[in-house]
């Protein structure tokens, strides 16, 4: 093996490591968030709670990861208009995507809701070609196909939903999560903010988490008054490893592998979290719902194997993970 090829077989792993670990933590969240609602929190306010700890833990990565944080920020470029934007991707992709899930998951196993949110990418194809432009054929026209065919086999049909309007609803707001998140993904990709990843993801987890800690106190929910040390112990993974972690590592794995690379492998997500549930909670899929999920895998590899890079830094990142010369 030449000295070329065993920098870039170190790099692969590096990648694939990364990214592995960024998914597991994902994948984690949806375990973590269960046993807490199962343990009597109110959906909103662990939501609400969770980023803005996870807001606050970002703060450490970003003054990292800059050697001028304050102006990383609030960069001078910023006009009100950006500032509006991303006032609207926190509102979206914190509270109302994180919000909607966790709802959903009073109702439906972590499992599910997990599959459901990763749907993402296909929700984000489709508004890509209606409000981006981008192409639709060939492999992301069948990627699509089997999306909504794995989706249709992930919520169902069982006895459970067919008796349980209320399984229903979850499974729908479940999608609605979905395409809350691919929402502002087309809403970040169209403004190209002047802002870096981590400061943006503090700026749109502080707004989200704001936004509905203020629905949530307005609905009447509180924090319980009796926390033990094991939900405790969940909350903080929730909130730190599994929030401000994944989304971290996330970011460096999209700087190794690009946007089109690196979001192709977002269906180990849902997966670890199959596994997690099965591990810690005892729960399953049937087989007609790990269908599903398969399912929606390949949908996924085939919707974004074919995505563009936008961005000349997406083409540079594509390149240099390809190895094209």
């Amino acid at each position: 093996m030449t000295l070329r090829q065993r920098t870039r077989f170190y790099e692969q792993a590096s990648f694939i490591g990364t990214l592995v670990a960024s998914t597991f933590l994902m994948g984690s969240s949806f375990v973590a968030g269960k046993i807490l609602l199962q343990g009597g929190f109110s959906p909103m306010i662990l939501v609400g709670w969770r980023f803005l700890i996870a807001a606050l833990a970002a703060l450490p990565a970003l003054y990292l990861d800059s050697d001028r944080p304050l102006r990383a920020l609030c960069p001078p470029s910023l006009s009100a208009r950006d500032a509006g934007v991303i006032a609207l991707i926190g509102l979206l992709q914190t509270a109302a995507v994180m919000g909607l899930l966790f709802l959903a998951m009073k109702t439906i196993s972590a499992s599910t809701a997990a599959i459901l949110l990763f749907t993402n990418p296909i929700w984000v194809a489709v508004l890509g070609f209606a409000f981006l432009g981008e192409s639709l054929r060939g492999a992301r026209i069948l990627g699509l196909v089997l999306g909504v065919v794995g989706v249709a086999l992930a919520i169902g049909p069982s006895a459970d939903m067919l008796n349980s309007f209320a399984t229903v609803r979850g499974e729908a707001i479940g999608i609605a999560s979905a395409l809350c998140w691919a929402t502002a993904t087309i809403i970040n990709k169209k403004a190209n903010l002047p802002i870096g990843s981590w400061a943006l993801s503090f700026w749109q987890m502080l707004i989200g988490a704001i936004a509905i800690l203020a629905v949530a106190y307005a609905l009447g929910e509180r924090w319980p008054a009796h926390v033990t040390i094991s939900q405790w112990s969940w909350f903080i993974w929730l909130s730190i490893p599994a929030s401000t972690g994944s989304f971290g590592l996330w970011f460096v794995a999209l700087s190794k592998g690009g946007a089109t690379r690196t979001s192709g492998y977002l269906f180990l997500a849902p997966l670890f979290t199959v596994i997690l549930s099965f591990v810690i909670m005892g729960s399953t899929l049937t087989w007609l719902q790990l269908g599903g999920g398969v399912t929606i895998g390949l949908a996924l590899w085939l919707v974004n194997r074919e995505i563009p890079a936008k961005t000349a830094r997406e083409r540079k990142s594509q390149v240099l993970a390809e190895g094209e010369p």
